[in-house]
């Protein structure tokens, strides 16, 4: 980790992100009045791609860009920097920030934009899962289901979520799985699988006590059986998981095939059904704005 003493800043800003009433171009202007630092704020418009993201971030020539916004602008800006010398920032500004949560990065807009001052980076791995570039967590099965129902819905927020997974609970099918994990087959059945690089969803659900960032190694967990004992576990104890009921493994690549159509998603973002599944990882992918170290 090295700091960094002169910034050329792009703000990557995602009016649509979160439910809160942060007026974040405000923020970000009033804290950078008084320092020397050359800051840009750009809107992401609602037909904004990669290909015009690239080439703003181009012509701005920045040593930072920083998503603002949720787990989906995180990624948008991730695919743009990906195996370049530029530094990701995360100010989070939606309703999932589950990468931000990861990295220690609070939701206090004074103390992340201290963050991106104090410019310490870390390198990270990411997954490319199906051609999908991954840097938090994807799955199949029951999540990839529910996000699917909280992007039709009114209701938003932890509270939103909930209610959509609550709705797609029983109707959700098990799945019967072909696994290729470092030269072994697997055939398994479960209610969802998760292909992760962080160790919980921006609920708090820790479903990889064992993941880290950076080691160039993503987990397979299999969550063979929904439990409320196994989810109260997630979310407060951290303690190992059942064996019965859940099985992780360790890799940097991974083939899976599903006897039927299943519900896919990246990084919060739904993406239909599929049946085949290749993830491999990318290490060193990109170096992330983190919170000073201890001391």
């Amino acid at each position: 980790m090295t700091p960094i003493e002169k910034l050329k800043i792009l703000f990557v800003l995602n009016p649509n992100s979160g439910n809160n009433n942060t007026d974040w171009g405000l923020v970000i202007t009033e804290y950078f009045a008084p320092l020397h630092h050359i800051i840009e704020i750009y809107e992401i418009p609602e037909t904004c791609d990669r290909k015009t993201l690239e080439e703003k971030i181009k012509s701005f020539a920045p040593q930072q860009v920083i998503a603002v916004g949720g787990d989906g602008t995180v990624k948008l800006v991730a695919e743009c920097l990906l195996k370049k010398d530029i530094l990701l920032g995360i100010l989070p500004a939606g309703s999932a920030n589950g990468l931000a949560g990861e990295l220690g990065i609070g939701n206090d807009p004074g103390k992340a934009l201290d963050t991106l001052v104090a410019g310490y980076s870390q390198k990270l791995h990411a997954t490319l899962i199906n051609d999908h570039l991954c840097i938090h967590l994807s799955d199949i099965g029951l999540n990839a289901y529910a996000i699917k129902r909280f992007e039709k819905q009114q209701r938003r927020g932890m509270w939103g979520y909930l209610i959509a997974t609550l709705r797609v609970l029983w109707q959700n099918p098990l799945l019967e799985i072909e696994m290729k994990v470092d030269g072994q087959t697997i055939h398994i059945q479960a209610e969802m699988i998760v292909i992760a690089n962080a160790t919980k969803y921006g609920s708090g659900v820790v479903i990889n006590p064992i993941g880290k960032l950076d080691d160039g190694l993503f987990e397979v967990i299999a969550i063979k059986k929904i439990s409320f004992p196994e989810i109260l576990k997630m979310i407060f104890r951290h303690a190992s998981f059942n064996p019965d009921k859940t099985e992780l493994f360790q890799t940097d690549t991974l083939s899976m095939r599903s006897n039927k159509h299943v519900h896919f998603q990246v990084d919060g973002e739904y993406l239909g059904k599929i049946k085949q599944l290749k993830a491999t990882i990318i290490p060193d992918a990109l170096e992330v704005i983190v919170p000073a170290p201890a001391g």
